[in-house]
């Protein structure tokens, strides 16, 4: 699904040059779930962006679904990201002043999809993550729990090949989490590849493989020893 071959992203200033990703090599195939893991500074947050397409190597060949997009334009990778990826991030990044049902409903607007087919799939996900009664309240009505599984609604909700999350549970306590966790990993199970940048190693345990990144290169990539079996109710 997914082969970086040689990726390095530079970053400049006038005085300094850091090397955030360097001639990094990554295959990840369809279906795995994956925990990127490192210290900070590590090039964990680059990586994450250029595999949503939201940055781009300054070197290197990037595939996606077999597709070479290394070189594409904004304007495509911008169609191609929206009708394929789904994001959940660690500060929800909901809009204040649209209720549950809107904030999920966005993706399907920049879709152009017709009103009646929108309100069919936002009410199938809302059920899905268990927060269909929530419709119709904004998310500061909402616990932090309740606003990442919207989150994870308006990731879902365009039936993405691929989800990248940037530490899902880092702002919930340790209740909200294990769901926001079995959640992924129970939406992985069914089939959806998803790729998570965590410090947590109890979350990495959700994974079925972990890389670990150091100075913008990859030390290890090793299936977990132990798959966290979860039910998401």
């Amino acid at each position: 699904m997914i082969k970086l071959t040689n990726v390095s992203r530079k970053f400049r200033t006038q005085d300094v040059e850091t090397t955030a990703l360097n001639k990094l090599n990554l295959f990840v195939d369809q279906g795995d779930f994956l925990a990127i893991m490192g210290p900070s500074g590590c090039g964990k947050s680059t990586l994450l962006s250029v595999l949503g397409m939201l940055d781009s190597p300054n070197s290197g060949e990037y595939l996606f679904n077999e597709q070479n997009i290394t070189h594409f334009g904004e304007r495509k990778l911008a169609k191609l990201r929206k009708s394929s990826i789904g994001f959940v991030f660690q500060s929800f990044n909901l809009i204040d002043s649209l209720t549950v049902f809107e904030n999920i409903e966005l993706p399907l607007q920049y879709l152009k999809i017709s009103r009646a087919e929108r309100k069919q799939k936002v009410e199938s996900i809302l059920k899905k993550v268990g927060i269909d009664h929530r419709a119709d309240h904004l998310p500061q009505q909402l616990s932090g729990g309740q606003q990442q599984r919207v989150a994870v609604a308006r990731a879902l909700v365009i039936k993405p090949k691929l989800i990248l999350a940037d530490e899902p549970t880092g702002n919930l306590d340790s209740k909200n989490g294990e769901e926001v966790m079995a959640m992924l990993r129970s939406l992985n199970d069914e089939g959806t590849t998803v790729i998570m940048v965590t410090h947590s190693e109890h979350d990495a345990k959700y994974a079925n493989r972990i890389i670990r990144l150091f100075d913008g290169q990859i030390l290890l990539d090793k299936a977990t020893e132990t798959n966290c079996e979860v039910q998401y109710a």
